[in-house]
């Protein structure tokens, strides 16, 4: 466990970070600075993990960045809208046509239907695929030019939204070789991907080929950095315009004018390993659930800067509260003495989201007031996703966007609660949840699909594979005087957008 002085001796690592991030960034902008308009400078807080791969988390930032682009976009309520196809119509409950816009690709090729086509056939074999397929699958056939159909292997009513995931971005052809899909300069953004330094920073630049109207910045300059310290000082010394994802303890030392904080859709939930170890009993899993006090990280950790956890969903999905039934089928957890006689557990999470290693540490030692006997593993979360996924931990803290695949909870709960699941870190595969996510998957009607997700959560909390945190708010990082048109998205799809520009 992290002590006083433990902290204090990490602080000259945490300088040393942020000066080897003003360096690049100040260099980027005395040499590209001119013109038109001003460079944007941003700070992003997850590095790249797949090589900007679009059938992993990278996708969401090259989203993002406004780089790649799908037949579909989703609005502030989550309804799918308008970007590389102009319309769409359900020819039956399985097919979908869509007519596509007149575009072209950023290496000047044109977004046709066999472009379409060819990204659609590319993700649906990816692997591993991506989570916004893991309850469906979808055949694209080129019906004319300007034409695809779409058929889903069961009913989809979500298909429109599912295409506005940023894992089935639109690519030209030169996008796919070797083996590799690489998005730079193939995809149809306002920006394009032109340079990627590893995982330190990357370069865009203005698309002026773009089919809707151009970027009001000629360029960005990115550089990632994991340390949320490091991203707030590069904010406040003017060494960026626009920082991702500002620590919650930063929030009261930059002011206001800095400081935009809005509701999420995100859950930090702590996943326990259902398969293996201390946790693959559901007694002791429900000993983990009743330590943990909500209100003491709320408090303590994001200084009042989030919600109680109540469920799955929290207030990012509004309708959630009044639909929320009570957990199904629930163990009666194990006692003090029976948990102080199990093995120690690994307790894991990431530095990418400040709060955590924090949350980590608070959970920690209401685990061990449990009869727990605990040890943290905390690192980028670049080194630690394959170990989670491979159940190298009995316990991960981690936040997730519930909206993120979809705009609808379905994908969410399929994608990391299901047998079949993409992302099932709890590494649950339990029949009564697979039926429950199933039901919520084949409902249709707005109220009906409302009650069954509701359901479905208290399928899943009923195992306690995962138990809530806190509803997280989002807290991103620009001069409102300076700095216009940053994309604030509960859904974490868009931040950098063409009309994004410093003034």
């Amino acid at each position: 466990m992290p002590t006083s002085r433990n902290r204090r001796l990490r602080l000259p690592v945490v300088v040393a970070a942020t000066a080897a991030l003003l360096l690049p960034l100040a260099a980027c902008s005395e040499s590209s600075g001119s013109g038109d308009a001003q460079r944007l400078r941003v700070v992003m807080a997850f590095p790249p993990a797949q090589a900007m791969s679009p059938y992993g988390d990278d996708a969401v930032t090259l989203s993002r960045l406004a780089v790649i682009e799908g037949l579909t976009t989703l609005d502030e309520n989550g309804a799918a809208r308008p970007a590389l196809a102009t319309s769409w119509k359900r020819d039956n409950p399985t097919t979908w046509t869509f007519t596509l816009r007149d575009a072209a690709f950023q290496d000047g090729d044109p977004v046709d239907a066999d472009a379409v086509v060819r990204s659609l056939t590319a993700a649906g074999k990816a692997s591993p695929l991506p989570r916004v397929l893991s309850d469906t699958r979808l055949t694209a056939t080129a019906t004319r030019p300007g034409t695809v159909r779409i058929v889903t292997g069961t009913e989809d009513p979500l298909l429109p939204q599912r295409l506005a995931n940023p894992s089935l971005a639109v690519l030209s052809a030169a996008a796919y070789r070797n083996g590799r899909v690489d998005p730079a300069g193939h995809a149809t953004g306002p920006f394009t991907l032109t340079d990627v330094k590893g995982a330190v920073a990357a370069t865009l630049e203005r698309n002026s080929d773009y089919w809707g109207a151009g970027a009001k910045a000629p360029g960005v300059d990115v550089t990632f950095a994991a340390d949320g310290t490091a991203r707030a000082n590069a904010l406040r010394t003017g060494a960026v315009d626009v920082a991702e994802y500002l620590p919650i303890a930063q929030a009261s030392l930059l002011g206001d004018s800095f400081v935009h904080a809005f509701p999420s859709a995100r859950t930090t939930g702590l996943s326990l390993n259902t398969r293996d170890g201390v946790f693959a009993d559901p007694a002791v899993r429900a000993a983990a659930r009743e330590a943990v006090d909500s209100r003491a990280l709320v408090d303590g950790v994001y200084e009042g800067r989030a919600d109680t956890a109540e469920g799955l969903l929290g207030p990012g999905v509004p309708w959630a509260a009044g639909k929320r039934t009570a957990p199904t089928g629930r163990t009666p957890a194990a006692s003090r003495a029976e948990v102080a006689g199990t093995e120690e557990i690994v307790l894991a999470t990431y530095t990418n989201r400040p709060e955590l290693p924090e949350a980590a540490t608070l959970v920690q030692q209401q685990l061990e007031r449990r009869g727990f006997t605990v040890r943290q593993v905390v690192r980028d979360y670049a080194q630690m996703e394959a170990d989670a996924l491979a159940g190298r931990y009995d316990a991960f803290i981690q936040a997730r966007n519930t909206l993120l695949d979809t705009a609808d909870p379905v994908s969410y709960l399929s994608s990391d609660f299901t047998c079949d699941g993409s992302f099932t870190i709890s590494r649950l595969c339990d029949k009564g949840v697979d039926a429950a996510v199933d039901a919520a998957a084949a409902s249709s009607g707005t109220d009906a699909r409302h009650a069954a997700v509701m359901a479905a959560e208290a399928a899943v909390l009923g195992t306690d594979a995962l138990v809530p945190l806190v509803h997280e708010r989002f807290v991103q990082g620009y001069d409102d005087a300076r700095v216009e048109g940053v994309a604030l998205d509960p859904m974490e799809r868009t931040l950098i957008t063409a009309d994004t520009h410093v003034g």
